[in-house]
């Protein structure tokens, strides 16, 4: 366990610490009499009571946006859908105008809402509560939307979205038989799809992880590797993570020596070529695990299956 009484508190590697907490991501909105309108993205929106109604986020005390949130008489929440990335990387960058070609309608308060969201929630402004380095917004929900799709969430400085957890446990004698794989379950590809996902993850991410690297940091070791000197708008295609994520992704990899800068494009060094290679060595000797069970013909079979229902989508 670390000890915050033998090294100085070390504000990175807190704040990765935290990473580790999965969460949905929030775009909140806000506008003034005068029409000047906000938006910012948030991954520290929580509920704090049923009666009253109450829900909080927090705001950097930095942020040029707060001015119109401290004016405004309400606020909205919009949860973000697992198809918005685009939406939340918007909104988490300087922009002059982060509004321009968003579609949009005005919610409680003319704060802006957005369409095809998880959620959304308009509230009155209730209280502002100082929060160190932050403000804690505290709103009251005066009506909320709730379009029931799948949310976009935030782990580990990567964007990843939800998955069912499906326990699958063995019987034991004399318990009935599991319905796991029986009747319609068996022929329901959906189903079949994220128990294989969730079966092949459970033995790669461990040992993915034990290379030291985070999850966020291999995924972009593996697109480099592919596409040695890609920019930051390539590697944000590519790895699926906000900007503020792939800039201290890339000085993390930098300070490791994986990594080096030329010009506005990221390199890997020869040190990190040898990082990646082991990399793909865990991820082949992975496939090799699960799929060796199976011809080189089902297996490129499948392989045509996936490709099929991935450009289909």
């Amino acid at each position: 366990m670390s000890s915050l009484c033998d090294t100085a508190f070390d504000t990175r590697a807190f704040r990765r610490a935290l990473g580790n907490f999965a969460t949905g991501v929030t775009v909140v909105t806000a506008a003034t009499e005068d029409g000047r309108k906000v938006g910012v993205t948030a991954n520290s929106f929580n509920s704090v009571s049923l009666d009253p109604p109450l829900i909080l986020w927090s705001i950097d005390k930095r942020s040029s946006s707060h001015e119109v949130f401290e004016a405004a008489s309400h606020f909205a929440v919009n949860v973000l859908a697992a198809d918005q990335i685009d939406l939340s990387n918007n909104f988490a960058r300087p922009k002059e105008d982060r509004f321009a070609e968003i579609e949009f309608e005005a919610g409680e308060g003319g704060a802006p809402v957005f369409v095809d969201c998880s959620a959304r929630f308009h509230c009155e402004k209730f209280q502002q509560v100082d929060g160190g380095d932050h403000w804690i917004m505290i709103g009251k929900v005066v009506a909320f939307d709730d379009f029931g799709r799948s949310p976009l969430l935030y782990h580990q400085g990567a964007y990843s979205m939800v998955l069912p957890h499906t326990r699958m446990t063995k019987r034991e004698e004399g318990q009935s038989p599991s319905s796991h794989f029986q009747g319609r379950l068996s022929h329901n590809l959906y189903y079949l799809m994220t128990q294989a996902l969730r079966a092949y993850q459970a033995s790669y991410q461990p040992r993915q992880l034990s290379t030291g690297l985070r999850t966020s940091e291999a995924r972009m070791l593996m697109v480099l590797e592919n596409d040695a000197g890609l920019n930051l708008c390539d590697l944000q295609r590519e790895v699926a993570m906000p900007v503020r994520e792939i800039e201290e992704a890339v000085a993390n990899l930098k300070r490791k020596g994986l990594v080096s800068d030329e010009g506005e494009r990221v390199r890997l060094t020869v040190k990190g070529i040898d990082e990646t290679e082991g990399l793909w060595a865990i991820a082949k000797e992975q496939q090799d695990k699960v799929f060796g069970q199976f011809s080189e013909e089902q297996v490129e079979h499948f392989k045509q299956v996936l490709k099929g229902v991935i450009k289909g989508a």
